[in-house]
């Protein structure tokens, strides 16, 4: 008999729609792949070098369970120089992609009878992870009218006796809002009548931001013993086939997340790590590089929706998604979705992927030329006017 919790289990519509539209392209179709949440750039060279350096050198067996060392010190010493605090090495540990932190977190936090809170629309696995740890997932909307940025008072008053965890996301996934340093201080003040709830704060995209300095909760000291930050290489250093990423834990909960990454993936890829490392210590230049095509996209991208009769989209903040409104257009996300990429082909994903408050949205992901990125929108203007 297989556990019950499996029909829990979701998934990311990004990699079925990634799948659909490689079936497309074999078969002669022309694809403007505007789904999956990934850089188009390649790895900076520097990196590369140092990971093929590592494996020429002989880096082919197991590490230490939490990374290398001289990984976890580059991490530290990072994120203590540009957000002002990092805990000890000893609560820092390197995971095989992000995903791990959020699972580690679920399964640590979660439960039967528990609650964690989430933003909705959101990355799925959230959600995913929590519904399967037994723990019930409750959400906190992320309107349009607030930027998609969240509200601490709407996350303050959704807090019960049972809540364990609140899930933060700053740049959004898949909104690309950004939420106000304001907001975030307003929630932390909020946070001090309920000192045994944990905030896990996912920073994957906190140095892809457009109009304000970055951002992270490691900033706040008030909260630093109940602090959980995921982050990683795959966005900042266009890494994402890599699978490196890396949780700063609580004092109390790095052992527990410790013993589930032994029992889950014993350890990192070696040679990968090694390329971290220079990603982290080496030359970065190509970060701003990156950040800066990233602007000028997400520009591109919000200035050619707003173009197109019956679409709406905010200016994205960070990451490289934009998040246009159709419901203008009397259609489901999911139908035009699908219309989309089989007539149109232009994969992107209908917001519904993220969330029941995704409703009336479609994800676009504005890693890719600029060119295609405009007759993608040329594409979707044909589409529209099909219900128009």
């Amino acid at each position: 008999m297989l556990n019950k919790n499996l029909s829990k289990l979701s998934t990311e519509t990004a990699f079925s729609v990634l799948d659909r539209a490689g079936e497309l392209q074999k078969s002669g179709k022309n694809i403007i792949n505007l789904g999956i949440g990934q850089p188009d750039f390649s790895t900076p060279e520097h990196i590369v070098e140092a990971g093929i350096r590592a494996l020429r050198d002989g880096a082919h067996g197991y590490s230490p369970s939490l990374g290398i060392h001289a990984l976890r010190e580059a991490v530290q010493d990072d994120l203590s120089k540009r957000y002002g605090y990092c805990p000890p090495i000893s609560q820092i540990q390197i995971t095989p992609g992000g995903k791990p932190i959020i699972f580690i977190a679920a399964m640590i936090y979660g439960g039967r009878g528990n609650e964690i809170l989430m933003p909705n629309p959101s990355f799925p696995i959230y959600e995913s992870a929590v519904a399967f740890s037994g723990a019930k997932p409750v959400f906190y909307q992320l309107k349009e009218e607030s930027g998609f940025a969240f509200s601490a008072d709407e996350i303050l008053s959704k807090i019960k006796n049972n809540t364990t965890l609140i899930i933060l996301n700053t740049p959004h996934n898949p909104t690309g809002g950004v939420t106000p340093p304001a907001e975030i201080k307003k929630l932390i003040a909020g946070l001090a009548k309920h000192p045994n709830i944990t905030i896990f704060s996912d920073e994957i995209y906190d140095r892809l931001v457009f109009n304000t300095p970055p951002h992270s909760l490691l900033s706040y000291p008030e909260i630093q013993d109940r602090l959980i930050i995921l982050n990683g290489w795959s966005k900042t250093y266009a890494m994402t086939g890599w699978r490196v990423g890396l949780g700063i834990w609580p004092k109390s909960s790095i052992e527990h997340a410790d013993k589930l990454g032994i029992n889950y993936h014993s350890c990192v890829n070696t040679a990968a790590q090694f390329a971290a490392l220079a990603a982290t210590t080496g030359d970065q230049t190509c970060v701003e590089e990156m950040r800066v095509a990233f602007k000028r996209r997400a520009i591109l991208i919000a200035e050619n929706l707003i173009g197109i009769k019956g679409v709406e989209c905010q200016m994205p903040g960070g990451a490289f998604y934009a998040f246009p409104n159709i419901k203008k257009l009397g259609v489901s996300s999911e139908i035009l979705q699908v219309r989309l990429l089989e007539e149109f082909g232009v994969a992107g994903l209908a917001g519904t992927a993220f969330g029941t408050y995704g409703e009336g949205y479609l994800r676009f992901s504005s890693a890719n030329s600029d060119a295609l990125i405009q007759e993608a929108c040329n594409r979707l203007r044909k589409l529209s006017l099909l219900y128009l």
